[in-house]
């Protein structure tokens, strides 16, 4: 009878558990609870409202190659974690937003539909089959957005491209970008060469992803819904435009502004007359805006960097010197957590100035683009006759801190115009980028040209061009996406093994050094042993060249005896820590465990004792 009653408790256990489970799954149907350190799964609030925003249907295919990932691990767990942001994005939408995965097999209609909609597919070297991993997005207006191949080590920006695409896929129109230049971006004609010139390469990629109004610097008022303003070396613009610029931003519009201290750029009026050239005013700046804003430039000073200045040639057969106004900023310099650039390595500049803000300023500033902390300010002037830019080395006096070159700025500020501005809002929340140099966008700091076959191909060799797309794509977003940051990887680094594979790949490159020293040293014996000999028959070789050889034959084997025991020793010590780890994890919680449990048994007999005695 006993054990009729304990079967058919195991029996209701069961019909119990199985009745909540069902319950729980009706009751908290969509529920999420993300317990991860850095919150991978919970969206920024951003996303949340830019998806809850989406006014017609979108689709998003998502196109991974699940055969041809097989023997990639990581990439594999990349897609899983692309896929649960996706789902994480469309239980958000409310039905506007449709995910579709597609596995585009080798030689099917899906991988035909993946290279028609652009997508990059990655040789594996298996049977030549090619991995995807991108991203289609449509909307019913036929518009296209397109991530050809999602990079894992784009991760901390996953959120932000896809944020991107959908708010691209919701506003079908092509952005209009309002340009306003004080130098000739677009070409204009030659009047030397009778030809018209060709338009910089950044004008070109912008024209290509945007539609151009362009402005003049004459003009009296901008035209209206602008989605970005640019300013590019903006010099004697009237109090007007003035004005519609100061409107245009407090009313919400977003700007990004170039203006340099020594704009290289800046040819003058006549760019054919040398003497006009070299005696034009180079500089340019917003500043009844910026006395409004707090923004603090000094257009007669230029940043002159010793720690990131580039090489340059003066003239043929001298060797190059360095020269501190024209800077390659590397990756160490520019903002790792923002998307414009996040990812980028390196911008070149010239002459670029430095911004800060006012103590009373109400604006906060994010710097972009810095300096190196060996650099200080000079004056301008010091580079219109300057013959030899080594002699400004000795002219820096570098400080304690890093120079801003590029800032976003943000903030809520009052109008530059109060006493005139009739019917024009007197403050307003600004949204711009403000970058102090202009020769930046020039073609000859970042990108080559070639003719292939009648067409000009561009080649960059520097991330300037990436970085002003980055920022016009930036702004071009509302709030919502503008507020949208770079996350945290989903990979967690193992600290300490990085730093025993540091160690030893430091010692085997000693190792390799002393190898190469060596392998230089006995061929340079041998070569004076067999000019020692006064012949040319290179088959004899005497008895001392036979011993030398000996003995590099010998060291080398030495040495790659040692090259083997290095990497012994690295997987050694990897080894042992991934030995102590198991220990840790599978032997030590559970003896921890039971400690505990011994100790509550322990507590309870003795209160239990306690109470006895009381009774």
């Amino acid at each position: 009878m006993k054990n009729w009653y304990s079967t058919g408790a195991l029996v209701l256990l069961a019909v119990l558990f199985l009745a909540l489970t069902m319950l729980t799954g009706v009751l908290f149907k969509g529920a999420r609870l993300d317990l991860t350190e850095n919150r991978l799964y919970t969206l920024s609030e951003g996303t949340v409202n830019l998806i809850e925003s989406i006014e017609e249907p979108i689709t998003l295919k998502f196109y991974f190659s699940e055969d041809a990932s097989a023997d990639f691990p990581m990439v594999r767990n990349y897609a899983r974690r692309v896929q649960e942001l996706l789902d994480e994005m469309a239980a958000q939408s409310g039905g506007m937003l449709t995910i579709e995965r597609i596995d585009p097999a080798p030689f099917s209609e899906q991988e035909d539909d993946a290279a028609r909609y652009g997508l990059e597919g990655v040789p594996t070297g298996r049977g030549g089959d090619s991995l995807y991993l991108g991203i289609a997005g449509t909307n019913l207006l036929d518009g296209l957005e397109v991530l050809p191949f999602l990079s894992p080590a784009r991760e901390p920006f996953l959120e932000y491209e896809l944020a991107r695409m959908i708010y691209s896929l919701s506003q079908p129109d092509l952005p209009r970008v309002g340009l306003i230049s004080g130098v000739p971006m677009s070409g204009g004609f030659d009047m030397q060469t009778r030809q018209p010139r060709e338009p910089w390469a950044i004008y070109t990629q912008i024209n290509e992803q945007f539609a151009i109004e362009t402005i003049e610097t004459t003009a009296t008022a901008l035209p209206d819904d602008l989605d970005v303003l640019a300013l590019v070396h903006p010099k004697d613009l009237s109090d007007e435009l003035l004005r519609a610029i100061d409107a245009f931003v407090l009313d919400g519009g977003r700007l990004l502004a170039f203006v340099d201290p020594y704009a290289e750029a800046d040819q003058g009026s006549d760019p054919s007359d040398p003497m006009a050239a070299l005696s034009a005013e180079r500089d340019s700046s917003l500043d009844p805006l910026f006395a409004a804003w707090g923004v603090e430039y000094d257009r007669t000073q230029f940043i002159a960097d010793l720690g990131q200045a580039l090489q340059v040639s003066l003239q043929q057969g001298r060797a190059p010197v360095r020269h501190p106004a024209i800077i390659g900023v590397t990756s160490e310099n520019l903002d790792a957590d923002d998307v414009v650039t996040g990812e980028l390595e390196t911008i070149n500049l010239a002459s670029a100035g430095a911004i800060s803000l006012s103590a009373d300023s109400p604006l906060s500033l994010q710097s972009l683009i810095q300096s190196s902390t060996q650099s200080g300010l000079l004056d301008a002037e010091r580079l219109r006759f300057l013959a030899d830019p080594s002699e400004l080395i000795s002219e820096v006096a570098p400080g304690d801190e890093a120079l801003t070159i590029a800032a976003r700025l943000s903030g809520t500020v009052e109008t530059a115009f109060p006493e005139e501005g009739v019917g024009q809002a007197e403050s307003g929340e600004i949204n711009m980028i403000l970058v102090a140099d202009v020769d930046l966008l020039t073609d000859r700091f970042w990108v080559q040209r070639q003719q292939f076959f009648g067409q000009t191909l561009l080649n960059p060799f520097a991330n300037n061009g990436d970085f002003v797309i980055n920022a016009i794509e930036n702004l071009l977003g509302n709030a919502d996406l503008i507020s949208v940051r770079s996350r945290a990887t989903s990979t967690r680094p193992f600290h300490l093994v990085e730093a025993l594979r540091r160690e030893a790949e430091q010692n085997l490159r000693a190792t390799e050094e002393r190898l190469e020293a060596e392998l230089a040293e006995t061929e340079e014996r041998l070569g004076e042993l067999q000019q020692a000999r006064g012949d040319t028959d290179l088959s004899v070789l005497t008895a001392e060249q036979e011993a030398e050889i000996d003995r590099f034959i010998e060291q080398r084997i030495d040495i790659r005896r040692q090259l083997r025991q290095v990497r012994r020793d690295l997987d050694r010590d990897i080894e042992a820590l991934g030995t102590r780890i198991k220990v840790v994890n599978i032997a030590l919680m559970p003896v921890l465990v039971t400690l505990f449990a011994l100790w509550m048994a322990w507590r309870r007999r003795q209160e239990q004792t306690r109470k006895r005695g009381e009774a």
